[in-house]
């Protein structure tokens, strides 16, 4: 009587193990890899892989176009319900076969093995990973972390500078607080 219990409760406990491990790296970020994304996805796999969500397409005109301002391909995919997840750029415009070439982070679920998401700040990603080195734009300082071929970018105004300067932005500068503008995975 008791063997015949422990067959159902045995199925029971394997099938929600399988449902819960089945989409255990959906949101993680590693070198080469954003969830269920990696170097050799194509941009024609994007529809299998995403098809529970919506993809938006902005699609360049290529060399032969007059919006000289968009030059990459975008692939918007937004969850269902609206949410923005990440802006994939292919590596060649107009090529549904081309791999990706980078993938903007805009949900806080994707994360590093090290805590680095959207939402993170400058402490928290600076204490867990090797920052290779800062480089200071008009407007940001972008953060290179080799370890996941990440840029991070900090506006100027997180750090107390002014826009429109190209003043060299040093570790020390950074205040702990400082939040992220934007957080790009390179599959370079």
């Amino acid at each position: 009587m008791i063997q015949k219990n422990i067959v159902p409760i045995l199925v029971i406990a394997l099938s929600l193990l399988l449902v819960s491990c089945g989409d255990s790296g959906k949101f993680k970020i590693e070198k080469g890899k954003v969830g269920h994304l990696h170097t050799k996805t194509t941009i024609t796999e994007l529809d299998a892989i995403f098809a529970k969500d919506s993809i938006v397409k902005n699609l360049s005109e290529g060399a032969l176009g007059d919006d000289y301002f968009q030059d990459d391909d975008e692939y918007l995919i937004y969850e269902k319900g609206g949410n923005l997840l990440l802006t994939i750029v292919p590596k060649q415009q107009l090529d549904s076969v081309s791999t990706i070439k980078s993938i903007e982070i805009h949900d806080a679920r994707y994360k590093t093995e090290t805590g680095i998401n959207v939402n993170a700040s400058f402490s928290e990603i600076n204490v867990n990973n090797n920052i290779n080195r800062i480089e200071s734009t008009f407007s940001t300082a972008t953060l290179f972390i080799n370890d996941y071929n990440i840029t991070i970018a900090i506006d100027k105004e997180e750090l107390g500078l002014r826009e429109f300067s190209t003043q060299k932005v040093t570790i020390e500068q950074i205040p702990d607080l400082a939040k992220m503008k934007s957080l790009v995975v390179w599959f370079n």
